[in-house]
């Protein structure tokens, strides 16, 4: 495959990471273990359970969209287009907004109850395989291309929406570690 292929939504989505990188440093800087593992109440997730969460979902969704990228022809596309059932997913349950729903996370990427300081650098870690996996995509039709999701089966996005659905899932519990940040109460 080629690898110096350049698109407008590849380029798109790697701004968002490193944008998400230096949000990530900046909240995370100088965080002790104790503020890292605060909650609010004990309903919600610390910072730290967001980074694993997020960690965790990466490592679930990365390895299926890589297999579905193997042999795949050089025929990239300069825009992602959503299909409306992935529009209204991301829309209802993975963007940030005030109508996005609340849903439980599923088991396999519920974050533990004490998360270590190691879940910075290992989300930072994940940030870089994702803009490993949106070079090599970016020289294929991630419109064409489905991957097998590992949280529900028979639904198969596609590349560019698995992609596109990561970043937002991203900025979603961003925002949420950074509203448990200023939350009163929080460790000085």
């Amino acid at each position: 495959m080629a690898a110096d292929v350049v698109t407008a939504w590849a380029t798109q989505l790697m701004a968002e990471l490193e944008d998400i990188d230096r949000r990530t440093k900046a909240l995370t800087a100088g965080l002790t273990l104790e503020q890292l593992n605060w909650q609010p109440m004990p309903s919600a997730w610390s910072v730290g359970q967001c980074l694993e969460h997020l960690c965790l979902g990466n490592e679930m969704y990365f390895p299926p969209i890589a297999a579905s990228l193997v042999g795949e022809a050089v025929s990239p596309v300069q825009e992602i287009t959503l299909g409306w059932f992935a529009h209204w997913f991301i829309r209802s349950f993975i963007e940030p907004s005030p109508v996005t729903k609340r849903a439980s996370a599923p088991g396999k990427i519920a974050p533990g109850s004490h998360v270590e300081l190691s879940v910075i650098h290992r989300f930072l870690s994940s940030n870089q395989d994702a803009r490993q996996l949106i070079r090599r995509a970016a020289a294929c039709d991630v419109n064409r291309i489905r991957f097998a999701n590992p949280f529900v089966p028979l639904l198969r996005f596609t590349v560019g929406t698995g992609l596109k659905l990561t970043c937002g899932h991203e900025r979603r519990h961003l925002l949420q570690a950074q509203r448990v940040k200023q939350s009163p109460g929080f460790p000085n």
